[in-house]
C-alpha cells in the first residue's frame, strides 16, 4: 500500500485497481460516458459558477449533497494533472483515465475534499474542489474533464434529483446517449 502524509495522518494513494471501471466504462465522445461509466439511475451535468462568484457556496452544496448521500465511507478523490493545477501530493503515483490523463488518487473523505487544494485564482470556474469523487462503494461518481465548465454526475435518482433541485446548483438530467454539454456551452 502506497501512503502519502498530510495533516498529520497518511493517505492511502490509489492504483489503476480502484479506476479500473471508470477507465473500462467511459468512451470519447460527447455524452455523459465520456465521463461517468454506464449503469448509474440517473445522470446530470453541473454547470460551474464563472468567475468565481459563487464558486464556494457550489463547492460547499455539491459535497454536502455527496456527504449526505455517502456519509459512513471514505471517498477516492482524483486530482488532475494538468501542469498547473494542484494535484495535493506532486510526488505520488498517478493513475491515468479518459484520454491518457493522469491523476492523483487518494482515499479520503469530504473534508479534504473542501480543504485540500489550493485556488490558484487563474480560472474562472475551478473552485477547489477535486476533479473526480467518489465512495468506495461506487455508488456515484462526479467528473470534470479537463478543460469543461461543467461537472458531470452518476448515481441513484434520488442524489441526482437533488442536484436539479437544488437552487444553488444549475443542474441538468442527461441520458447516457445525450450529448452532455450544457446548452450554451462548448465542449473542449
Amino acid at each position: 500500500m502506497i501512503t502519502r502524509a498530510k495533516d498529520g495522518r497518511a493517505w492511502r494513494i490509489g492504483t489503476s485497481a480502484q479506476v479500473a471501471w471508470i477507465a473500462a466504462g467511459t468512451t470519447p465522445g460527447l455524452t455523459i460516458a465520456a465521463a461517468i461509466p454506464p449503469g448509474f439511475e440517473a445522470y446530470a451535468t453541473v454547470v460551474l459558477p464563472f468567475g468565481g462568484e459563487g464558486q464556494d457556496q457550489h463547492d460547499q452544496t455539491v459535497l454536502a449533497l455527496l456527504h449526505e448521500q455517502s456519509a459512513d465511507q471514505p471517498w477516492w478523490l482524483g486530482y488532475l494533472d494538468t501542469g498547473a493545477d494542484d494535484i495535493v501530493f506532486p510526488d505520488a503515483p498517478k493513475v491515468t483515465l479518459y484520454a491518457g490523463w493522469p491523476y492523483v488518487l487518494v482515499e479520503a473523505g469530504p473534508e479534504q475534499a473542501a480543504s485540500w487544494r489550493r485556488s490558484d485564482g487563474w480560472s474562472l470556474w475551478k473552485g477547489v474542489l477535486p476533479n473526480l469523487m467518489f465512495p468506495v462503494d461506487r455508488s456515484w461518481l462526479v467528473s470534470r474533464l479537463w478543460d469543461d465548465d461543467w461537472t458531470c454526475i452518476g448515481g441513484p435518482t434520488e442524489l441526482v434529483d437533488k442536484f436539479l433541485r437544488h437552487p444553488c446548483l444549475q443542474a441538468r438530467s442527461v441520458t447516457p446517449g445525450q450529448d452532455a454539454t450544457p446548452p450554451g456551452h462548448q465542449a473542449q
